[in-house]
């Protein structure tokens, strides 16, 4: 499978596929088919291309920093699902942190410390 068929078939199941090929049949004949599916690959090719250089473009003008840029990084479901998970990830090397220097559970019966002055 090529990088774009999961994009261009989407959740198409088995039995879609089978009834996509019947019309087309249908509706163009068997005889024009082949050419249509080589016009097709052809397209799905040059799209191809098109996007792998517009990626590459993007790598060359934004820079060494970004020479793993992938498109899909650009998609704005891909950018919110990454902060979300670098925020939880935060999340849980904070808890895994001491809270403070010094700081210490109070023993039975022990008062909070209290400052006048801050409240």
């Amino acid at each position: 499978m090529t990088a774009l068929s999961p994009l261009l078939i989407g959740d198409i199941g088995f039995m879609e596929l089978v009834v996509i090929a019947l019309v087309a049949v249908l509706v163009f004949g068997p005889d024009k088919l082949p050419e249509l599916a080589k016009q097709a690959g052809q397209m799905i090719r040059k799209a191809r291309d098109f996007a792998n250089s517009a990626r590459d473009d993007l790598r060359e003008e934004l820079g060494p920093e970004f020479a793993d840029l992938e498109l899909r990084d650009l998609d704005p479901r891909a950018i919110v699902r990454k902060h979300i998970v670098e925020a939880m990830e935060d999340a849980g090397e904070e808890a895994a942190q001491p809270k403070k220097r010094g700081a210490r559970p109070l023993l039975e019966g022990e008062l909070p410390p209290y400052d006048g002055d801050a409240t």
